[in-house]
């Protein structure tokens, strides 16, 4: 069953309604990602400072407000929530699920994630090997995979999609027109159009649905199942045309 530590999130969303940052390089858990590495503090509950899991340790889950999670290589958590601050699995580590507002999450070489990952302002890369159980979803940030495989589907409103080349996503693309969820308050108005790339070797099974404009690039080796709302662009070799 999954798990779900959003409460966290619950408690803090009245505090957010204002200006949100989507810089991950200027989010407030950026210098207390490195305070954590070089502390070495191992808790798993904060407000204001970071989170780090330790190589080979265990954890039932991780939470915190103003700062970041690392899980460092081969280390486990339940389930990993913040507000301010990115989220990284380092090589090989798994969690259940993993969540966040302002910032960003990697999942490195050969990390797993059972159920899913969801972010409103940050992007989510996941690099080679790396996989995911359930779906991703974010508001603004790319989506990025690099040989990786995720088992749901991938969702976003305005941001990129790059399904790099050997990825696998089992349950289907949506680029939703505009939010209807508890964030739909972090979400403004852009002119920008999402730029969708499907590239080399690349497997996307279920419906490729766009409920707005988007630019879609597939390359001629990539196998895609029906799309909806948008005219595929076909390219040859790594990346389409500028």
């Amino acid at each position: 069953m999954t798990r779900h530590i959003t409460p966290v999130l619950v408690a803090v969303l009245g505090a957010l309604t204002g200006c949100v940052n989507a810089d991950d390089s200027q989010s407030k858990g950026g210098d207390k990602a490195d305070h954590a590495k070089s502390s070495g503090q191992e808790t798993s509950h904060s407000v204001n400072e970071s989170i780090r899991v330790s190589a080979g340790r265990k954890k039932e889950d991780a939470s915190t407000v103003n700062g970041s999670i690392q899980v460092d290589a081969n280390a486990t958590v339940g389930g990993a929530e913040t507000v301010n601050g990115k989220i990284e699995l380092g090589e090989h580590a798994t969690a259940d699920e993993l969540h966040t507002v302002n910032g960003s999450i990697t999942l490195d070489s050969g990390a797993s994630v059972a159920h899913g990952i969801s972010a409103v302002n940050g992007k989510l890369t996941l690099h080679s090997g790396a996989e995911v159980g359930g779906g991703l979803s974010n508001v603004n940030g790319k989506i990025l995979l690099e040989s990786a495989h995720v088992g749901g589907l991938v969702k976003t409103i305005s941001g990129d999609m790059d399904i790099g080349s050997n990825s696998h996503v089992d349950g289907g693309l949506l680029v939703e027109k505009g939010s209807t969820d508890v964030f739909w308050f972090f979400h403004w108005s852009s002119e920008d159009i999402p730029k969708i790339v499907i590239g080399p070797g690349a497997v996307v099974q279920g419906t490729l649905r766009f409920e707005r404009e988007v630019h879609l690039f597939v390359n001629d080796t990539a196998t895609i199942g029906p799309v909806s709302g948008a005219t595929p662009v076909k390219f040859s070799g790594d990346k389409p045309p500028a």
